[in-house]
């Protein structure tokens, strides 16, 4: 296992470039997914279903004959089972961030990840990217980050030296809560090899334990688009932020110094948990997959159709493959949240 520190050459791919697989982390009676745990099992069958379609599957389980057998019906030789204890399944924020460097190999990088600022236990999860590349799936060399906490769904790149963020997240004082906005601005340049880092300090969704990661509110499109979550009902409690975040989306520029493209996703209507508290339900989180998007609804007709409709603009040639999310968004993440693509020969055939 070797690790490194040069820059050289360095590039966070975009979403939408190719990918070889797509990771989950299969939720299983030791988290906390335990008291509905067959209707999410059933949401997983689905998003899995329509990710072999597309790429391969990598499933971390700390129990994979059970899981093979959930997933019988699937072409098993697309599918590679981990074995790791997990404290839990958001592969968005536990697994590895894959960067290609110029001379075409890869870095998988390693960074901490620590419950979302320490709201959650994540022992098992921290563990899970060193795990995964002891098993040999990896194509490239590991790159121990660790010193750095950092989650998947807290960044987006468009591949061409553009980061979005928040400073709600980023920021988080139980994060990288020693280090200055700049200073952490600094390492995710070179972490990533970045030109820029465009910081939204305004946005947020009731019922979020992640401090406002972007991929839950604002995604990078190709053709310098921004897909964002509006909400024009001023009595939602969740109109101000969004209002505040669209307002500022509007200030920023591409490296060209143009206005971005902006397109404004619905806003689900309400949804609540059996306690009353709102759920953050939103169509930001899909998850692009070569010729496919994978776009979560929550059965709410007009707005999934609108949704998958708006999509549509930047992506013409893409298949809009809707999954049910209602039972994701019970744990507080959705669609994105639960997966993590890596790039093209970033994996071992």
């Amino acid at each position: 296992m070797t690790t490194t520190n040069n820059n050289a050459g360095r590039r966070l791919p975009a979403e939408w470039e190719e990918v070889d697989a797509v990771m989950l982390s299969w939720p299983h009676r030791l988290t906390d997914w335990n008291y509905m745990l067959d209707e999410v099992v059933g949401c997983f069958k689905d998003i899995a279903a329509a990710i072999v379609r597309q790429a391969a599957l990598i499933v971390v389980t700390p129990e994979p004959e059970a899981v093979a057998r959930q997933l019988a019906s699937l072409p098993q030789e697309r599918i590679s089972y981990i074995k790791a204890d997990t404290n839990d399944t958001w592969a968005r924020d536990l697994g590895a961030i894959t960067t290609v460097v110029a001379d075409g190999s890869f870095e998988v990088n390693d960074f901490k990840f620590n419950g979302w600022g320490l709201k959650f236990a994540a022992n098992l999860d921290n563990l899970v990217t060193r795990r995964m590349y002891e098993s040999g799936v990896f194509a490239g060399r590991y790159v121990n980050r660790l010193g750095f906490v950092l989650e998947g769904g807290s960044i987006e790149s468009d591949g061409a030296g553009t980061m979005l963020t928040t400073s709600e997240c980023l920021l988080s004082p139980n994060r990288n809560g020693d280090l200055t906005r700049e200073q952490i601005e600094a390492r995710l340049k070179d972490f990533f090899g970045l030109e820029r880092v465009l910081w939204l300090d305004h946005g947020s969704l009731a019922g979020d334990d992640t401090d406002s990661h972007i991929d839950t509110l604002a995604r990078l499109a190709p053709h310098d688009t921004i897909y964002y979550v509006a909400c024009e009902d001023p009595t939602d409690v969740n109109y101000e932020p969004l209002r505040r975040m669209e307002q500022q989306l509007t200030t920023l520029t591409t490296a060209d110094g143009a206005p971005y493209n902006l397109i404004g996703l619905p806003l689900p209507d309400p949804i609540f948990d059996e306690d009353g508290e709102q759920l953050p339900a939103t169509y930001a989180n899909f998850l692009i997959l070569n010729k496919v998007i994978l776009l979560p609804v929550y059965n709410q007709p007009q707005k999934d159709k609108l949704a998958a409709q708006m999509l549509r603009i930047t992506f013409p040639d893409h298949e809009i493959v809707s999954v049910d999310c209602r039972a994701l968004i019970r744990q507080h993440g959705s669609l994105h949240c639960v997966s993590m693509q890596f790039p093209k020969n970033s994996i071992k055939k």
